[in-house]
């Protein structure tokens, strides 16, 4: 294994681990756990934000399953159109998940900041995955790896937020509320700020263009 490589294996590792976690909330009784820690009878038994969550949680994991396998080489270069067809499972699990997303921020626990934070959060999830679409479908190529790079940053908040949420409860010993304000902005910030670094070391790599002709024939049809 080339050393550069490395990092791929957390990296996967991490993206698999939290996009399999949502079935422990339809397996286990979480009511009292993980993301549901901290909210109110009323919410928690709320038809509508119930489902909501459900679906914001389920298509958030397919969106972390799916994505990360995008940005393999091999993949695009010899299975374009098995490329295409993870990227579509992708697109549609982020418009679900960041839309779901974008409501039940609204209830978030921690009051305005979290709100806030995991509200941006959602509406940024949702406007890159639309920008990343839309680029491929002009056959923008480099534009749409950006644009891909950004948008998996925002995906991987849920697991970075999953790292410093116990981290800041065992290791710093912050009360939940405390370290969930500053999570839902701490989780997707930084990720942000590597990605524009991916983006800015890779820039003169951002284009794959080994058949242009039959990148667009691909593309214009799907």
């Amino acid at each position: 294994m080339k050393l550069k490589n490395l990092p791929w294996i957390p990296f996967a590792f991490f993206a698999i681990a939290v996009g399999i976690y949502p079935l422990i909330y339809f397996l286990t009784d979480m009511n009292n756990n993980g993301l549901l820690q901290g909210k109110p009878a009323a919410i928690k038994n709320n038809p509508i934000w119930h489902t909501v969550f459900y679906l914001h949680i389920s298509f958030g994991g397919i969106a972390l399953l799916t994505g990360w396998t995008q940005f393999s080489k091999k993949l695009r270069s010899r299975y374009l159109n098995t490329h295409r067809w993870i990227g579509k499972i992708y697109v549609i699990a982020v418009l679900i998940s960041s839309g779901a997303g974008m409501y039940i921020a609204l209830f978030a626990s921690g009051g305005l900041i979290c709100v806030t934070g995991f509200g941006i959060l959602a509406l940024l999830w949702f406007y890159t995955v639309i920008r990343a679409y839309t680029s491929i479908r002009r056959v923008q190529i480099a534009e749409h790896q950006r644009w891909m790079i950004i948008n998996y940053a925002l995906t991987f908040a849920a697991v970075t937020l999953r790292i410093w949420l116990p981290l800041m409860q065992v290791a710093m010993h912050i009360e939940f509320i405390t370290a969930y304000r500053i999570v839902s902005w701490l989780c997707w910030v930084p990720n942000l700020i590597v990605a524009a670094f991916i983006i800015n070391i890779n820039k003169t790599k951002l284009v794959v263009v080994n058949d242009q002709e039959q990148i667009y024939e691909v593309f214009k049809t799907s």
